[in-house]
């Protein structure tokens, strides 16, 4: 399963879980209290390997692609028309700066990374 998928699905039980917490709390039903209490810390500590995993991965990336010695932004006909772009420079990795990868990077424009000028 892809990290994210499963980071949506923890996500979703740690609310359910959350959700029986609160009305066993109404009821005052403390061995359900108690497990649901189990419950969401284990979901909680798995989100958070999940949260690691992911943002390790975006680092790597980040340090691969920045590792391409030509970068430059794109101008909007090139973002326009990426596919002849991409046919015509090999090796392109167009990177967005709203993208994790993006953001990580501190990216203000559409930039492409190539291991040759372009």
């Amino acid at each position: 399963m892809k990290l994210k998928q499963e980071l949506h699905q923890l996500n979703n039980k740690l609310n359910g879980a959350k959700r029986k917490l609160d009305a066993a709390h109404r009821r005052g039903d403390q061995p359900v209290i108690d497990q649901f209490n189990e419950e969401v810390a284990a979901l909680t500590k798995r989100i958070e390997s999940v949260k690691t995993t992911l943002n390790r991965q975006v680092n790597q990336q980040g340090a691969k692609v920045q590792s391409l010695p030509f970068h430059r932004a794109l101008s909007k006909e090139e973002q326009a028309d990426l596919g002849k772009l991409k046919k015509t420079v090999r090796g392109l990795v167009v990177v967005h700066p709203m993208t994790a990868l993006g953001r990580q990077m501190g990216l203000e424009q559409v930039t492409g990374f190539a291991p040759k000028k372009f």
